[in-house]
């Protein structure tokens, strides 16, 4: 039998031309690229920020019982009671918005001996006063004083903060742009452009006078009825612009 012969030295030129032309196709692109992209000439970065001091508008104050008993259930049951009751005289105060009340940790854990043994549990359950009406929750802290004040933290209202970062946007921006004037005309240049731009805001550190109730309530001092004494810490809220400005003749 006659076997017909392969014309393998046809196929691999074709391959091997094939090949070549994918790899110059991407080089010769990239080249046209780097020419129709020059490089960018006459760029200024810099930012420009806006400040405002802000006092605290919102509250959230953290209460808690606690109970020990010989059995798991029985420090389960009188915790359960304990908070039912907190929540119910909450309630009475409650409005939305000016004063949220949500339950916070239910924990029952096991006490323990030197030599390891059980000797009987421990628990403790948490309630949560949150708004910003700040005299309206000290007042609601006040009657629960079957509960220990164990948390007071303040903070910026949703409301707040973004009605103040939208002013401050503005401000911030009309800064960056009287900045952009004034780097232009310093360097001789009629006009300019904006280039890349980014906003952004700090987070305020606040800090607010802790709680005498806290410490009297502690030593088993009867206080019963009176409010909560607090008051909320101010801190700046930042929003600063940065970004570049192409200088034009």
């Amino acid at each position: 039998m006659r076997r017909l012969p392969i014309a393998r030295s046809a196929a691999f030129p074709l391959v091997s031309r094939a090949l070549a032309l994918s790899l110059a196709l991407p080089l010769a692109w990239g080249a046209q690229a780097a020419q129709a992209e020059p490089a960018r000439q006459n760029v200024v970065s810099f930012q420009a920020s806006a400040t405002q001091e802000l006092t605290q508008d919102l509250m959230v104050i953290t209460l808690q019982a606690t109970r020990e008993g010989s059995q798991a259930a029985e420090v389960q049951s009188g915790l359960k009671q304990q908070l039912e009751a907190a929540l119910a005289e909450a309630r009475k105060t409650a409005q939305p918005g000016a004063m949220e009340v949500r339950t916070g940790s239910f924990s029952v854990q096991p006490r323990y001996q030197s030599n390891g043994r059980v000797n009987g549990w421990q628990g403790s359950a948490q309630l949560v006063l949150e708004g910003t009406d700040i005299a309206r929750i000290s007042q609601a802290a006040g009657k629960l004083s079957q509960l220990q004040v164990v948390g007071v933290s303040y903070g910026l209202s949703r409301a707040l903060r973004e009605q103040k970062e939208a002013e401050l946007t503005q401000q911030a921006i009309a800064r960056f742009k009287a900045r952009a004037e004034q780097v232009a005309s310093g360097f001789g240049f009629k006009s300019w452009g904006l280039g890349e731009i980014s906003v952004s805001s700090t987070e305020p550190g606040f800090e607010g006078r802790p709680p005498m109730l806290m410490a009297v309530r502690a030593k088993g001092i009867e206080m019963a009825d009176a409010p909560l004494p607090v008051e909320p810490g101010k801190g700046l809220l930042q929003v600063t612009v940065s970004g570049q400005v192409v200088l034009a003749p």
